[in-house]
């Protein structure tokens, strides 16, 4: 259908049938901004014993130190019960705890509430998950954050008061329903029809990159304007790999043109406390530290109506309620840590700069394929079972007490 308007473009949830709710780890001590506070954590839970162990665990109906739960999925946690646990820590895996922020995770089944098993199933390197931040009315920010990590999810004991500062997280998308990047999580025939319609070969990939380009909140949920003309398909496909590729963060580090490159002025404190941003000296103060240049649209970034630099800092300085595992933290500002902020204010700058594009493409939407085409080429509606996650166990899962998950 020609002339469609956005609220009339498909939903994002018919063209990604397959969603799953965020993680829910309902505590915050298994996450954390460095892995060294996690092994420490572990230790000292397993150093407790009895009532001291089961205080600091933070039980909840879900998890206590008498559950008996499964393996989590490609990782080597134990699955007795942490009422008898003496091993070491698990591993601590890389997530994406908020947008932007990237944090450590202890991938142990028996500490998180909700640790949706069916994503860690599909995650590997060719996965890409699609996140749909908390929605605030009139907040500004992307409709969608993309990440090659397992989105970590939030806790009822979080700083911010019990969830994300940024609000209830929405869905999460996979881009692929199996390992290997096998079987895309997309409507049936929908990248045959826009290959047609574009007179070209369309990857699963391109679809993601174009819907990072073009996706717009509505009061319905997440919808994708797709556009007649092969040209501005081309464009908005080019102009969301820069945006992909900035959210990931992988390969060669983005980097804004020289004399506009962040730099420590001078140095920050040991415990910093606060952060300030002097806009006409585009300097970030935090203590006695200084960095600049940092470009308002950095500073200005939101998402869900959260400024990205300031919640970022806020989970890294938080010092944690006393006696609790969560007050187990680096005893001062790791050097890694002004590194990734650094990286941070750069990732945001440049995102920031890529805006004006972003609306400039979305103007140009005036003639779409909207969702009577697409009904009409048999593309929707979608058929239940590709809501439903794959069927994807090729190997044993270790379930409860060392028994093998039988799926």
């Amino acid at each position: 259908m020609l002339g469609v308007t956005h609220d009339d473009a498909p939903l994002l949830a018919d063209l990604m049938p397959w969603s799953v709710a965020p993680v829910r780890l309902g505590r915050s001590w298994p996450m954390a901004p460095d892995a060294a506070s996690l092994r420490a954590r572990w230790d000292a839970l397993l150093r407790a014993e009895g009532a001291a162990r089961e205080e600091l665990l933070r039980p909840s109906r879900s998890r206590t130190l008498q559950s008996s739960v499964a393996q989590l999925p490609g990782q080597r946690s134990g699955t007795g019960r942490l009422a008898r646990e003496s091993g070491p820590c698990p591993e601590p895996v890389r997530v994406l705890h908020g947008p932007f922020d990237e944090q450590w995770l202890i991938p142990d089944h028996r500490l998180i509430d909700a640790a949706r098993p069916e994503l860690w199933r599909v995650a590997d390197p060719h996965q890409l998950f699609l996140v749909e931040p908390g929605q605030v009315p009139g907040s500004t920010g992307p409709a969608l954050v993309a990440t090659g990590l397992l989105p970590g999810g939030t806790s009822r004991t979080e700083s911010g008061g019990g969830r994300s500062p940024a609000g209830r997280p929405g869905r999460i998308r996979p881009l692929y329903r199996r390992l290997d990047g096998v079987e895309p999580n997309l409507a049936p025939g929908l990248l045959d029809l826009l290959g047609e319609r574009y007179g070209t070969e369309v990857s699963a990939e391109q679809f993601l990159t174009w819907t990072l380009a073009t996706a717009r909140q509505t009061p319905a949920g997440c919808r994708v304007p797709l556009p007649v003309d092969p040209e501005l398909w081309a464009h908005g496909v080019e102009l969301g790999h820069r945006l992909l590729w900035l959210q990931l963060r992988s390969g060669e580090r983005p980097k804004l043109p020289g004399g506009r490159r962040p730099y420590v002025r001078a140095t920050l404190p040991a415990r910093p406390t606060e952060l300030l941003y002097d806009r006409e000296e585009e300097t970030l103060q935090i203590g006695e530290g200084r960095i600049s240049p940092v470009p308002p649209g950095a500073w200005d970034f939101h998402v869900s109506g959260v400024r990205v630099l300031e919640a970022w800092f806020e989970r890294r300085t938080h010092p944690g309620e006393p006696g609790t595992l969560d007050a187990i933290r680096p005893a001062s500002w790791p050097q890694a840590w002004t590194s990734e902020l650094l990286e941070l204010i750069t990732v945001l700058a440049l995102l920031a700069e890529l805006r004006p594009r972003q609306e400039e493409l979305g103007n140009a939407l005036d003639k779409q394929l909207g969702t009577a085409e697409l009904r009409k080429a048999g593309v929707l509606p979608v058929p239940e079972t590709a809501r439903r996650p794959a069927s994807v166990l090729d190997h044993h899962e270790e379930g409860p007490d060392g028994q093998f998950a039988l799926l």
